[in-house]
């Protein structure tokens, strides 16, 4: 099975990765696990007025931030694995790569901000759950 595990970095990211590594989803011959990160888009202004390399900069240290820990992880558990990163709206990316990676499941954690609407997972976990045509597994 092809698996997205989205990835931001959150108590709720860990808690996703973890109930991955304790179930073994992604230990197949034809398995394979996509790690993916997607950074909000800076206003237009903010990237004018600080230029394209430091906006590119700014973007990769953001996703090493998040990213790095996950990896370190999976090597030292010799999961084979891959990253991609994004820039945009993260629920919007989320789905767009799972249609382009033309994976079968998407694995993510709860948030639980938002207003009472959204108490029980946050709105982009609300968001891809609503909008994605493969099934969604929400870690809390």
């Amino acid at each position: 099975m092809k698996l997205l595990l989205a990835a931001d970095g959150s108590k709720h990211t860990k808690k996703a990765l973890g109930w991955l590594l304790a179930n073994q989803a992604f230990e197949g011959p034809d398995d394979e696990l996509i790690v993916i990160h997607v950074q909000p888009a800076l206003p237009g202004p903010v990237r004018s007025a600080v230029g394209a390399q430091t906006v590119k900069d700014y973007y990769a240290d953001e996703c090493a931030k998040v990213l790095s820990p996950i990896e370190r992880l999976l090597r030292r558990q010799k999961i084979a694995f891959r990253t991609i990163t994004a820039v945009g709206h993260p629920a919007t990316e989320i789905i767009r790569s799972a249609t382009a990676q033309k994976v079968q499941l998407i694995v993510m954690g709860t948030h639980g901000r938002g207003l009472l609407g959204r108490a029980a997972m946050g709105s982009v976990a609300q968001s891809v759950l609503g909008d994605a045509t493969v099934p969604v597994l929400m870690i809390k």
